[in-house]
């Protein structure tokens, strides 16, 4: 489920590397206010260029440049490229399912890895299984005539699967939408999925209006006084992992008027800290929220007795993000949350302002 949770995508030769560019000026398309990971640009001879750049955790440069082709353009030699707008797209995140749901385009999912995770339920008893990272079935995205597939990398390109893909002839986009630091940085990506699909104008028209309940709802929390302290995630292996500060979930709280509580992580990775340091942390939070599989405050006092005497605990604010969840545990806050960080954020602000229950809440649910 965590490797469908994230995914990889594009097309024609191998991107294995940063590919050289001519010096031709280009035309900016689409300039986005807050992704970092793509662009949207028009060449001298009116070919739309996506330019996915970094789309992984990787200290390594990438960039991967894509002709969408209309009509009769054509790519330059040894380019990649795809003929736009793609109607057959095979999907290895829920969040690229969300995306294209998104502009009306869930129809033009063919495939899914992971499909019986998935909350749409169109699109689950429509798409069919492609296998999961490196296991990927080639022979069924090659059935289905699929005319891209979206890929997600964790930690670089893998080149076995895009060899693979370049000479089966299909194309591929690396989609980065998940290392995307804030939540309206990785919503936007749904105007580069848009385009895919020759839906650029109603990709923009949808995250503006995202955009404006989501600045509205982060202004309003602005004139909160209480700044309530929030602590993450649990244990692993006794090792609790805390996200640095610009990150997705770090950057809810901070929008919702609250204050995050290992500020100290400015690196840009998750980093370990001992039990005994984050039981410390969680003794000065008000509020503890995603706490993984985790059901019930029992079930989380048995993971340790020592939480039974954490603050949120004994004044019942723990909430988690399984609200909306499929009876095989795929998770909706990662599917539709993509493009619903309005939405999310209003969830945040009621759990963390007002002590919400659970049926007021849309993603999260109070543990008890």
């Amino acid at each position: 489920m965590i490797a469908f949770i994230i995914i990889l995508t594009l097309f024609a030769v191998s991107c294995s590397s940063t590919h050289s560019h001519n010096s031709e000026a280009l035309t900016p398309l689409y300039t986005p206010k807050y992704a970092t990971s793509f662009s949207l640009d028009t060449d001298s001879l009116s070919r739309d260029i996506l330019t996915i750049t970094n789309p992984y955790q990787s200290d390594k440069p990438f960039e991967q440049r894509v002709y969408l082709l209309r009509d009769s353009q054509s790519a330059p030699k040894g380019a990649m490229s795809l003929r736009v707008p793609a109607e057959r797209i095979c999907c290895m995140s829920s969040s690229h399912i969300a995306m294209l749901d998104a502009v009306g385009e869930s129809q033009s999912i063919v495939g899914v890895s992971g499909v019986k995770f998935v909350t749409n339920p169109a699109v689950r008893s429509n798409a069919v299984e492609i296998g999961y990272d490196s296991a990927l079935d080639f022979e069924r995205i090659k059935a289905v005539g699929t005319d891209v597939i979206l890929l997600y990398g964790l930690y670089g390109e893998d080149v076995a699967t895009t060899t693979k893909l370049t000479q089966l002839g299909i194309p591929y986009i690396y989609i980065g939408d998940y290392i995307e630091p804030s939540p309206l940085a990785k919503a936007e990506w749904v105007v580069a999925l848009a385009t895919i699909c020759g839906k650029q104008s109603e990709g923009i028209d949808y995250f503006t209006a995202l955009e404006e309940r989501y600045n509205a709802l982060k202004a309003q929390a602005a004139n909160y006084t209480l700044r309530p302290r929030v602590m993450l995630n649990t244990p692993y292996n006794d090792t609790w992992f805390m996200p640095p500060v610009e990150n997705y979930t770090v950057q809810l709280i901070t929008d919702a008027g609250a204050e995050y509580i290992y500020p100290q992580n400015n690196s840009s990775e998750s980093l370990p800290i001992s039990l005994e340091q984050a039981l410390l942390l969680a003794s000065t939070a008000d509020v503890w929220i995603n706490i993984g599989q985790i059901a019930t405050l029992a079930q989380l006092k048995r993971e340790n007795p020592k939480f039974a005497t954490v603050p949120a605990v004994v004044n019942g604010r723990v909430y988690n993000n399984t609200k909306r969840t499929t009876p095989n545990g795929g998770s909706d806050f990662w599917e539709s949350g993509s493009v619903n960080a309005d939405i999310v954020l209003h969830d945040m602000i009621k759990l963390l302002h007002h002590n919400a229950p659970t049926d007021s809440l849309y993603y999260y649910k109070k543990i008890e």
